[in-house]
């Protein structure tokens, strides 16, 4: 404490109470093609709901990278998925974000965004979609920007054929008075049917055929004035809105006019909800003024507002035809008389992305502080890919363990011969680094894809990194994941490759963990092997988990020990933390003795002179069962079984 100067009381609080944290290692990553959501940023899915929520359902180009996520999820509920899409320049292949005008245009993420394109982007409209990709193209925009826009009287006369979608005009503008979409109430008894086309200024066609009263539109009927038409034509989304836009109550406050607007963002093609037309979101009372204030006190800027709360597009630009858009609330403000309403074209998906793209997703990873992920899921990873999850995620983490999968064409289809598959497989693991942060199986599964009713060969390794996560729900991430116990794999309808006996004790040797279909058994992993290739403890699964289990605790503990006085007060406090954490480990059979040295025969002078801490934490892991042995020894009448016993 501070030296008192003066007599006098001074009350001070010490926390002696910090203890080893618990710590997660059930949170797995991902990185894969999808079909929709934002590019090279992390998004934590809990479930296959998620899954399909954030980056959509699979396709044929999708569906090897979606599912190892949705089967690790059958199993867990934290993962975080990095969509990654083929962005190389001007290649045209690469995805595309979907927009109305011919610009093409790549938007990643919201941060992309911000960094490179709120000021706008030229040449491509007012609005684009919120994520790259084909889905894009299934959306629309409808704004209408004045009370014109909104409702109106159309000029001339039309005449409306019954059972049919033609309408014809006299002394019409059909070209500059409607835009397809537009609502039209005609006859005496008011139909309202929507405008398809617009061929010419006397000449559209409908979206449906008009069945009203024909002598409704003649020009001595009811629904005529002073020898015109007086039919009403209304926007698309007449009845979806209060009323028409006009002036905001901020901008009359402050002297302005006509800022106000109202924006539909509709699913034209189905492609979203399953309905084509189904309208996604309305934005009503929108204001064109960059200062609006809605009456909570939020922006009410229509920039602002689509960008922060629209799922489905990104503002890149004022819509043609109009004045003072983005001006403050004290000016006028003017815009056309019809609405503009525009589909999304020009997106894509692009080809498969290539290994810099995938390898860029997983350098998301590469910081432990950032992000605390303990499952890395390969999905089909090649050579090349595989290899950087490996050597620069897991192995330099030290936090994590990478599950990898054989390639698909060295076990799908591959028979040419009796051992083909299994030589192949081990072929590849031959091709991958010696370390204990990795994990592989023997192959794919077959599973039913709900979504395109078709059967999909889908790499084990979500699975397996499942199982891990089932140990660590049902047991501690210092058990094996293998055997009928909690190896049991979860929505198989068959292997592409079930090895034999014989296969699984060459592949076991080769640290390859086999997975088995047996009657009666279902699907299990039989095999707790990591990569490592030198005989160790940590060339099982159990201990190689067991330790980032207690290094990552362990290691937040000692954050609080660091700029504390380096004396045997310091050591006894870390060594009083540590021992008990140990011990809750070791009568939760992770293992079996450990000692804990920290004192003066590890801190010595020199260590401590160049203001280091030292701490010895000696282990001895359970080793988990993978070979029994059951001897059945017959005896002869007469014998004492004290005589045999442990003669054998």
């Amino acid at each position: 404490m501070a030296l008192q100067v003066s007599p006098g009381i001074t009350i001070s609080e010490r926390d002696l109470t910090t203890s080893v944290p618990n710590v997660s290692t059930s949170t797995g990553a991902l990185v894969g093609h999808f079909r929709w959501g934002p590019v090279q940023k992390p998004i934590l899915i809990s479930d296959e709901n998620g899954l399909v929520n954030t980056f959509r359902e699979p396709n044929a180009n999708t569906y090897v990278d979606f599912f190892t996520g949705a089967n690790f999820l059958a199993y867990g509920n934290q993962l975080y998925t990095v969509r990654v899409v083929e962005e190389s320049g001007a290649n045209a292949q690469n995805a595309i974000t979907a927009s109305a005008n011919t610009v093409k245009t790549l938007i990643k993420s919201d941060n992309d965004y911000d960094d490179n394109y709120s000021s706008g982007i030229s040449g491509v409209g007012p609005l684009v979609a919120k994520y790259p990709g084909e889905l894009g193209n299934s959306l629309k925009y409808s704004l209408c920007l004045t009370g014109n826009a909104y409702s109106s009287t159309l000029s001339g006369n039309l005449t409306f054929t019954s059972n049919s979608t033609v309408v014809t005009g006299l002394g019409t503008d059909f070209a500059n008075e409607l835009v397809s979409g537009d609502l039209l109430v005609a006859g005496q008894d008011k139909e309202v049917v929507k405008v398809s086309a617009v061929t010419n200024a006397t000449y559209l066609i409908l979206s449906s055929k008009y069945t009203g009263n024909t002598t409704a539109a003649a020009s001595s009927n009811s629904n005529h004035t002073s020898g015109s038409a007086s039919i009403e034509r209304r926007w698309e989304y007449y009845d979806y809105v209060k009323k028409a836009p006009g002036t905001t109550d901020y901008a009359n406050t402050v002297g302005g006019s006509g800022d106000e607007l109202h924006l539909a963002i509709v699913d034209e093609d189905g492609e979203i909800t399953g309905t084509r037309g189904e309208i996604l979101e309305i934005f009503e009372g929108l204001s064109a003024a960059s200062d609006a204030k809605a009456p909570d006190g939020s922006t009410n800027y229509y920039k602002d507002a689509i960008n922060r709360r629209s799922e489905w597009a990104w503002w890149t630009g004022h819509p043609s035809g109009t004045t003072n858009f983005g001006s403050k609330a004290s000016f006028t403000f003017t815009g056309p008389a019809t609405p503009d309403t525009t589909s999304f074209v020009w997106g894509k998906d692009g080809v498969t992305p290539s290994d810099s793209n995938y390898n860029t997703g997983w350098d998301k990873f590469n910081d432990k502080k950032e992000i605390d992920v303990s499952i890395l899921l390969g999905a089909g990873a090649n050579q090349t890919r595989a290899l950087h999850i490996i050597n620069n995620i897991a192995e330099v983490r030290k936090d994590c363990v990478a599950c990898i999968s054989p390639r698909q064409a060295d076990v799908v289809g591959n028979d040419a011969y009796e051992t083909a598959q299994m030589d192949d497989i081990i072929t590849y693991r031959n091709l991958l680094p010696s370390t204990s942060y990795a994990v592989m199986d023997s192959g794919w599964k077959l599973q039913y894809d709900k979504y395109n009713d078709v059967d999909r060969y889908i790499p084990l390794n979500g699975d397996i990194g499942g199982l891990m996560v089932r140990t660590d729900a049902v047991r501690d991430p210092w058990f094996s994941p293998a055997g009928y116990n909690r190896g049991n794999i979860k929505n198989v309808k068959r292997l592409a490759y079930n090895p034999k006996k014989s296969h699984r004790d060459q592949l076991y040797k080769n640290g390859i963990n086999p997975v088995v279909s047996e009657a009666g058994q279902g699907t299990v992993l039989l095999g707790d092997k990591t990569m490592l290739s030198n005989p160790s403890a940590f060339d099982r699964i159990n201990v190689r988990r067991l330790f980032i289990t207690l290094e990552k605790a362990i290691e937040l503990a000692a954050n609080f020990t660091l700029f504390e006085q380096n004396d045997d007060t310091t050591r006894t406090q870390f060594r009083n933390l540590v021992e008990p954490f140990l011990r809750d480990v070791q009568g939760r059979r992770g293992i079996t003795d450990f000692v804990v040295v920290c004192d003066g025969t590890n801190n010595t002078g020199e260590v401590i002179d160049r203001n280091e801490f030292v701490c010895d934490i000696y282990i001895k892991p359970t080793r988990s069962i993978n070979f029994i042995k059951l001897n059945f020894i017959g005896v002869r009448t007469g014998v004492e079984f004290t005589e045999v016993v442990g003669s054998f």
